[in-house]
């Protein structure tokens, strides 16, 4: 085996490790996962304070 045949498989296993993420990245079962870790970063929010009657804060 010759380098040439050495870089040629290595460069379809590196392709097809890529189209592989690529699919597990983007098929719908994942959806649900990605959406909800992408709206961790809103979940930590302080809640506003509430006004009483008389228009303070509590």
């Amino acid at each position: 085996m010759d380098y040439g045949t050495l870089r040629g498989i290595i460069t379809i296993v590196v392709m097809v490790t890529f189209i592989g993420i690529f699919a597990w990245a983007y098929s719908s079962s994942r959806k649900k996962q990605f959406d909800d870790a992408a709206n961790l970063v809103f979940s930590d929010e302080e809640q506003s304070p509430v006004a009483n009657n008389s228009g303070e804060p509590k």
